[in-house]
Order: C-alpha cells, then structure tokens, then sequence
C-alpha cells in the first residue's frame, strides 16, 4: 500500500490505499471498530501479489476519513457501495473483519450482484450482545485515532438489533467463508456457527486466534482466503476506476 488516496461516497469523505495490478480483479478490505486500513497491509499486499487490486478504506469516523459525527451499520453500508459507485469497481470480492463484517453483510443484502465472494472474519452477530453493551454518553479523556461517537452508536445497534439483520442473511448469494477465533474469542462461538448457517453457501472454518485472526495468524489466515478465493479470476480492464 502507499499514497492515501480520497472519494466522496454518500456524501462522506473516505480515504483509501490501494495495491496490486490495475487490471486485477477488484477486493475490498473493511477493518474493524477503532482500526483502520492500515490493518490490513500484511493481508492486503500478499493478495495484490497474487494478482489482486486490493483498495482498503478508512470507515467513516476512522483514520483519515471524514468525521461526520452520524454513525450506523446501514450508513456504512451505504458508504461501501457508495465506494463501489463512485470508484467504478463494479463486481467485487469483499474481506471483513468484525464491525467491517456488518457493512459487508448487508451491503451483499442489499445489493447481491455486487458481490462476488465474502470473507467474513469474527462477525457478523446480529443477536442482542449479552450482557449488553455500555453505551457512552461523554467522550473519552485521552483523544482516540478514530470518532469516539461512534462507541454509542455501534452499542446502541448491537444491543438491540434490527431483526431484518437475521431474517435477510438468506438473501446473501456470494460463496461466503465465515472465519471464526475459536474460545478465547470475546465473540460467541455458537453465534457465529448460526450465522454461518443461516447464509446460504457458507463455510465455517476455526483459527484459535481469539478475536484479532489476521493481526495475531496471519500465514494461517492467509491460507484460508487464498484458498476460497482460488483462483484469482482473470483480471478487468480499468474501468473507470482511480488510483
């Protein structure tokens, strides 16, 4: 990955790097609550050596993207394929990790052709987190690299969530590889195989990684995606699409 690249998707700034041949077939990477793209540099350059043209955005309200203040799942998904649109990606492959799982999900909800493959790291769990969440209501003391607003409003949604995120998982039609961490995950295990269940082509597969797989296993990691998205398909002209 180098320069930080920005696009304007649903009306919200969002910066993104991006790697690999610019005819290669196009993979987006969604990090997790409080991350950024830069988690995915070890992920994203071994891809774009196999061929991928991997681009990792910022979330909004994370790293070098636009701070609006507003936050939701659906607003991230509306981000994402905003991202698509205005990048001129058309069909992609989408890898996720744990917050980034939700915009993944209901983006191949709400738009299945725009999805080729999913990979679904720790997440999504669209059941009501036990015990419930803390929802803040004051900013942290120590500044955050990412808008603390956006702690109440993942709280907020994850405590209790819209039934419609359970119901339409069934309306996922990309092969999805659902990569779960195993026990010593904070995340219930047995939340993960029912969402795993509920998509209609999904593997599960376990790497006793706890909740961080592709920072603390990545080789391992690397393994599983490589293989479910094997092979590499031939790759596009540009398209349209920057950077």
């Amino acid at each position: 990955m180098g320069e930080i690249l920005n696009v304007e998707a649903n009306g919200v700034r969002l910066a993104y790097e991006v790697a690999g041949p610019a005819d290669g077939p196009p993979l987006l990477l969604l990090h997790a609550l409080g991350e950024d793209r830069t988690s995915w540099r070890a992920v994203s350059d071994a891809l774009a050596a196999d061929g991928w043209r991997a681009y990792a955005p910022d979330l909004r309200g994370h790293g070098a993207s636009e701070r609006p203040g507003t936050y939701s799942f659906e607003l991230l998904r509306d981000d994402v394929l905003g991202f698509l649109d205005a990048l001129g990606l058309g069909r992609v492959t989408v890898v996720s990790h744990s917050l980034g799982t939700f915009a993944a999900s209901l983006a191949a909800i709400a738009r299945p052709d725009a999805v080729r493959r999913l990979v679904l790291e720790e997440g999504p769990l669209p059941f009501p987190a036990d015990p419930p969440r803390p929802v803040p209501t004051e900013a942290p003391e120590e500044p955050t690299p990412y808008d603390w607003r956006l702690l109440p409003a993942v709280a907020a949604q994850r405590n209790d969530p819209d039934p419609a995120w359970w119901r339409d998982l069934t309306a996922i039609t990309a092969p999805t590889l659902l990569v779960a961490g195993g026990p010593s995950s904070h995340l219930r295990q047995d939340q993960l195989a029912r969402v795993a269940g509920r998509i209609p082509d999904c593997r599960l597969v376990t790497i006793e990684a706890g909740h961080m797989i592709h920072d603390d296993r990545p080789a391992e990691f690397l393994r599983e995606v490589r293989a479910f998205l094997s092979p590499v398909p031939a790759g596009r002209p540009a398209d349209g699409a920057r950077g």
